[in-house]
């Protein structure tokens, strides 16, 4: 099989570290959302099962017949709306599997009718570029900011990359790794007791829908995801040099959310940061064969929601301080592709760097990230800049 021929030990370790990145980062805002709605610790389970399978095979399956990475992960802003909204609200489990569903058909639609995509393709590719340099930027400050509470272990990373990077530069992160573990094993820092041997098991919830839930759920979900995880997902995509059928996937998103929904899926959609760092140079020289990075995040996501607590114990036992570190330095060569490429030409560098800036600085306004406002903030600068040009040239 050409996938085997195609897999490499910095493809799999780049998967790996997608999955730890992603998981322990966001995982505990996803427990908070679904005990907002009173959720059982078997529907806590039940979630994760859910979101495991979802997010694994909509990675896995679209990247082996494509032959080219795609990366799908669950919604992490659209989670913290989630927590914030069903504690306010009071809004029972059924009335947010509704949500869930009615969310998934909207952006079953937006795929469909392939409206996002059109948006998207309006976007200049150097705003795109900015808006994944500033994604991806801040892992880059906190991996260094990690040194304030880790010191001798960032400072070990970072020596080991470097060295890694002058000798063995595709292996760079594979080597950072697993001193970084190594090292913290024998201090101690691992956190072994978390690991449980314990399946996962699928729960129904059946849906209710009401007004209210449309209002204070489902909308501010579809809305967040889009915004948040959808648009930065595609801009990684495009600076990434990937042609993948866009509105397809976010179809394949939608529907997948829409099954799954009454077993705890809220949102499926493209992953940005987790998808920068299989899609990249560090992943592998060689472009074509990126894929298995995304192929090998796949399968441990299905692995996550098949297997539950086995999993999620193994991946939580690392330090907080490792995770972050090994992230930026992941992301060390994204982020500087990043920002050459949206300061490379002059008449777009201002807009570019508006972008980059808003974007890095985290603002969220309406419940929508910053990566939305950045590319607005980006369009407006790039428009009224041309606009005045174009008059200028008029008179």
């Amino acid at each position: 099989m050409q996938f085997f021929k195609d897999l490499s030990l910095s493809t799999f370790v780049a998967g790996f570290v997608a999955v730890l990145v992603g998981f322990t980062s966001s995982v505990a805002i996803v427990f908070q959302a679904a005990q907002a709605f009173g959720a059982t610790p078997a529907q806590v389970t039940s979630w994760m099962w859910a979101l495991g399978l979802g997010m694994g095979l909509c990675s896995l399956v679209p990247s082996l017949i494509l032959r080219q990475p795609v990366m799908v992960a669950w919604s992490t802003p659209g989670a913290a709306v989630l927590a914030t909204a069903g504690l306010a609200g009071g809004f029972s489990m059924g009335e947010a599997v509704g949500a869930f569903m009615v969310s998934a058909v909207l952006i079953t639609l937006a795929g469909v009718t392939r409206w996002f995509e059109r948006v998207m393709n309006r976007i200049p590719m150097e705003i795109a570029a900015a808006l994944l340099a500033g994604v991806l930027a801040r892992f880059g400050l906190q991996a260094f900011a990690a040194a304030q509470t880790a010191l001798p272990l960032v400072l070990l990373m970072l020596l080991v990359y470097l060295l890694s990077r002058r000798w063995l530069a595709r292996y760079a992160v594979v080597i950072t790794l697993a001193a970084a573990v190594a090292y913290a094993a024998s201090q101690g820092q691992m956190a072994w007791g978390a690991v449980q041997l314990e399946l996962a098991l699928p729960v129904f919830m059946a849906p209710e829908f009401s007004v209210a839930a449309l209002i204070s759920l489902a909308i501010p979900l579809f809305v967040v995801t889009m915004a948040s995880q959808n648009l930065p997902g595609v801009a990684v995509i495009r600076a990434s040099g990937y042609n993948l059928p866009v509105s397809r996937l976010i179809t394949l998103t939608g529907l997948a959310t829409l099954v799954l929904a009454p077993f705890g899926a809220f949102a499926l959609n493209f992953s940005a940061i987790t998808a920068a760092m299989c899609m990249g140079p560090e992943a592998h020289e060689d472009r074509s064969r990126r894929y298995t990075a995304a192929v090998s995040c796949g399968a441990l996501y299905v692995a996550i929601g098949l297997f539950g607590a086995v999993i999620t114990g193994l991946l939580t036992a690392f330090p907080k301080e490792l995770v972050v570190a090994i992230a930026g330095l992941a992301l060390l060569g994204t982020i500087g592709n990043g920002l050459a490429a949206a300061l490379r030409d002059e008449p777009h560098r201002e807009a570019a760097l508006i972008t980059f800036l808003v974007t890095l600085s985290g603002v969220v306004v309406a419940g929508v990230g910053s990566a939305f406002w950045g590319v607005v903030a980006g369009s407006i600068t790039l428009f009224v800049q041309q606009y005045r040009r174009s008059s200028a040239g008029r008179v």
